[in-house]
């Protein structure tokens, strides 16, 4: 019986099917995203072959022996720390971020560490092989165990895969790679997920790793199917500013390491360096004696890094007063300035608010509550905190300062980096050891009040 062909249409937003063409997703809501497809059905006489169950078997946990080289060094420690120490042997790595923040700049730059051990291919579906060796050149990458294939067709670069058998691929970018057997066009839905599950089935089979390099669409999210970050071991995602020298590279999900870790690097003309001290670097160029500046450690993982938050606060020239944040939630601040107003007394409600995170960084996490707070009473009073003073605490709708975790972590780091003075939680307090204490002097505060009143003592 004759193959038959069926038209559907699937949106490239978040892969919704449906039979007719629709101007907007009824699924996620986006305009114009639905694409034509044709499948063929297989006939419904043929018959599926048994599966061979005969090499079917399991294992106890107990029996099976760990790889002792299960990871790969990259040479950047940074991109390790990420990993979770390392490429894992057979792992399909996804990194995503925006047009031109160094995600083809970090993968060639690694190539020259690991091929001095191993055998590399490289496979770009967007540059020819003169641009990857003006790029090469201009990085200082030479090692001879870097191959270069420059191949859109996903099963020809798979069957050159299984030929060689190199120690590690990278695949840029999975948009341009192109299934023959799928009538759509590359970078759609069906293409990048066919496209995704072939390499999957090539790393796990040869325990080869591959890291592929996707690309991000005018949200910022990873474009394609949310199926590719379900079939991925990690997906790592590039943040920074392209105008700013500094990039954070963030894991989104490691089924091999933790998801809160995070590497700086620098831009530079020969590449991405790393930043080994990046609480040093985020907090270099602070102004002196400037209202509306207090410095805040946050937790990236196990590492503590030392941040500045910037607040404006200044009367309005309208009836609705203006409120904006970069690099915090803005949710967050309003519900602080709210706290500030009821349980502080500090009246914000006819005053423009600003709250900037310096170093291009997105923070969340609850600690900064105190210190969002003590830039804009600072901005607001037009007091000054002092240089060597340092705040943090997560502030509840009472006005209370709540307890936050890792506090020692954070004052060591602080009193590391030469501060005097840090403002914690009260009940944080017992869990700073005496030795510390000396070092650097700790106040424990319950309330908003307290804090400010700890700031101009």
């Amino acid at each position: 019986m004759a193959q038959k062909s069926k038209t559907v249409y699937v949106c490239s937003a978040c892969g919704y099917e449906n039979p007719k063409w629709l101007g907007k997703c009824p699924e996620c809501g986006e305009w114009a995203t639905l694409q034509e497809e044709v499948r063929i059905q297989q006939s419904t006489a043929a018959k599926t072959p048994k599966a061979n169950t005969a090499s079917v078997r399991s294992y106890r946990l107990g029996e099976i022996e760990p790889d002792a080289g299960l990871r790969y060094k990259t040479g950047m420690a940074e991109l390790d720390r990420v990993l979770g120490g390392g490429i894992v042997k057979g792992s399909l790595v996804l990194l995503s971020g925006d047009p031109g923040i160094g995600k083809s700049t970090i993968l060639l730059q690694i190539c020259q560490q690991l091929g001095k051990k191993l055998e590399i291919m490289y496979v770009s579906g967007e540059e020819s092989y003169s641009q990857i060796k003006l790029r090469a050149d201009r990085l200082g990458v030479n090692s001879e165990n870097l191959r270069i294939l420059c191949e859109t067709d996903v099963q020809a670069v798979g069957e050159h895969i299984e030929s060689i058998s190199p120690g590690l691929v990278i695949v840029d970018s999975i948009q341009t790679m192109n299934h023959t057997e799928v009538s759509s066009s590359p970078g759609s839905v069906t293409q990048v997920r066919e496209c995704a599950n072939l390499l999957m089935r090539v790393a796990k089979s040869l325990s080869i790793p591959v890291i592929i390099v996707g690309h991000v669409n005018k949200d910022g999210n990873i474009a394609g199917p949310k199926v590719l970050e379900h079939v991925v071991d990690a997906v790592l995602y590039f943040e920074g500013e392209r105008n700013l020298s500094f990039r954070i590279l963030r894991a989104v999900k490691n089924r091999y390491g933790s998801t809160n870790e995070i590497g700086v690097f620098e831009m530079t003309d020969k590449g991405l360096d790393e930043v080994e001290n990046p609480s040093e670097m985020l907090i270099s160029g602070r102004p002196k004696n400037t209202p509306g500046s207090c410095v805040a450690c946050v937790m990236e993982g196990t590492r503590p890094l030392l941040a500045e938050i910037q607040g404006l606060v200044t009367p309005t020239s309208y009836g609705n007063p203006r409120r904006m944040t970069n690099g915090f939630d803005y949710n967050r601040m309003a519900m602080l300035i709210a706290v500030l107003e009821k349980r502080g007394g500090y009246f914000l409600s006819n005053m423009d608010t600003y709250i900037n995170v310096v170093g291009g960084m997105k923070l969340d996490e609850p600690a900064l509550d105190l210190t969002i707070a003590m830039a804009l009473v600072s901005s607001l009073k037009d007091y000054a905190i002092r240089d060597d003073v340092l705040a943090f605490g997560e502030i509840g709708l009472a006005g209370e300062i709540r307890a936050i975790s890792h506090c020692e972590q954070r004052v060591r780091e602080a009193a590391r980096l030469g501060f005097s003075r840090c403002i914690i939680p009260k009940h944080n307090l017992k869990s700073i050891s005496k030795e510390l204490t000396e070092r650097i002097e700790v106040i424990g505060v319950r309330t908003i009040r307290q804090a400010f009143e700890a700031l101009i003592t």
